[in-house]
């Protein structure tokens, strides 16, 4: 179906965040190559859609309406599906052009007044899980969206049977330990007071909340990595004004600033419900986590730092999706606390990257693997990277002309090593203008792809998403 109620002209602006107004089903997709036969199941992306309220068009990519994009692949065919997750701001979206909610950096027309107290709109547009037979399309400030995986059908918010209190704030990145069968996730709360609530759920249990950490300064965080005996915050200074938030005087983003004269906060939280250890530490700026681990009695954590001036450059970046703007230069660095509150670091890599994953079977347990997105001189030139942190080499899978999303590794078996099986990832071609998935072999990522699989027209690059080995159902 068409989406919006007039077409508006796209330029060559839009980039990788060029929308999709349509809801397309592709059966059979043209594919360069041989996809593994062992490689059975679902890939599932998402991110914002379009930037847009009916035709009025938005800056800020975080405001942008939600949409899954579905990839089936059986048989060493590709099948695309995608919808959009029918939230309220959607809706409103395919009535009207007015700009009826608060966004994280849109604003209500009628100034301080027309914002008062009003929260950003969940747009459910971050990432996706599979928990049971249904999806969870995740929106950190709200509660998630229940999705039929096979039709893409929205069927309606998800508050694990009233456990998500307040606003229902529920992290786009929950992390499962798959050795005890159990999902950890965390919500920033402001009510009753300013807070970290953390949850734990076993498969096909309720949701528990164990936990709650006061956080009077309330940082943003985006992140939280596990280890076998602790959930791991890195709260960077990254704060709100909170004067020019409750006044409506501004964006949720323009009330963002990050403070390098005050600490990181590593905080400890034991997965037994014990007291939080608060360690803190030079200033740092980061969104996402790779992985963590307990090394005897060490905490290690592996994340994504950028420099101390890149949260400015980053904001004009997200505020200005329209337009190519250069991604700032980080490193995926590790971070080891001691039980005595000494952190020591050490850089991993030298090249800029994100989107950082690994062999989600090692979750909470030491891994050696890291795949990231690699940018180049600009976002378009970017490179499928794979990191081995014991012998420190590296491979780069590049793709000039190629904005590439997060990849994602797949193992080959159930019971595979660690790196033997694929990595697959979703790349827009910035002069044909259109997307592909790409498949490469995670052992030797260097080499030519194994598979392409070309759709005839692009998809939004998006943010995060999984894989399952759960066929579409017929």
């Amino acid at each position: 179906m068409s989406i919006t109620q007039e077409r508006i002209t796209l330029g060559e602006e839009w980039g990788i965040h060029r929308p999709l107004l349509e809801e397309r089903d592709v059966v059979d997709l043209q594919v360069d190559g041989t996809i593994p036969a062992e490689l059975e199941g679902t890939l599932y992306r998402i991110g914002p859609g379009k930037l847009q309220v009916g035709t009025t068009l938005l800056d800020n990519i975080f405001d942008g309406d939600g949409m899954i994009s579905r990839f089936s692949i059986r048989d060493g065919r590709v099948d695309f599906r995608n919808r959009y997750v029918r939230t309220q701001h959607f809706e409103h979206g395919q009535r009207s052009s007015k700009v009826k909610y608060r966004g994280v950096g849109a604003m209500r027309p009628g100034g301080p007044l027309a914002n008062f107290l009003r929260l950003p709109a969940n747009v459910a547009n971050t990432n996706v899980i599979l928990t049971g037979d249904e999806l969870l399309a995740l929106w950190e400030m709200g509660r998630p969206h229940r999705v039929d995986p096979d039709t893409l059908e929205t069927l309606g918010e998800e508050d694990f049977e009233g456990r998500l209190k307040w606003i229902g704030a529920f992290s786009a990145h929950p992390k499962w330990d798959p050795q005890t069968q159990e999902m950890f996730n965390f919500g920033l709360d402001i009510f009753p007071y300013p807070q970290i609530r953390c949850y734990r759920r076993k498969r096909g249990g309720p949701l528990e909340q164990f936990a709650s950490i006061p956080m009077l300064d309330l940082p943003w965080n985006h992140d939280v990595a596990l280890t076998g005996k602790n959930l791991v915050f890195v709260l960077d200074p990254i704060m709100p004004t909170l004067p020019q938030i409750a006044l409506s005087r501004g964006s949720y983003l323009d009330a963002l600033d990050y403070r390098p004269n005050k600490p990181t906060r590593f905080v400890i939280v034991p997965r037994n419900g014990g007291r939080p250890r608060i360690v803190e530490h030079d200033a740092l700026m980061h969104f996402h986590v790779t992985n963590a681990f307990d090394d005897g009695d060490d905490v290690v954590v592996d994340l994504v730092n950028f420099g101390p001036d890149a949260w400015d450059q980053l904001k004009v970046t997200i505020g200005d999706a329209r337009n190519p703007h250069p991604y700032p230069p980080n490193r995926l660095t590790r971070y080891r606390i001691s039980p005595t509150g000494q952190v020591t670091s050490e850089q991993l890599v030298d090249f800029t990257g994100e989107f950082p994953q690994y062999d989600w079977r090692l979750t909470a347990r030491e891994h050696r693997f890291t795949y990231l997105t690699g940018f180049g001189e600009s976002m378009s030139d970017g490179s499928i990277t794979k990191v081995d942190s014991t012998t420190g080499r590296v491979w780069q899978h590049t793709m000039a002309g190629h904005a590439i999303g997060e990849p994602l590794f797949v193992p080959r078996s159930p019971d595979a090593a660690e790196d033997d099986g694929w990595l697959v990832a979703l790349a827009h071609d910035r002069r044909e203008q259109r997307s592909k998935l790409v498949v490469l072999d995670a052992r030797d990522p260097e080499r030519d792809a194994l598979a392409t699989a070309h759709l005839p027209f692009n998809v939004p690059l998006g943010f995060h998403g999984m894989y399952t080995r759960r066929p579409v159902a017929s």
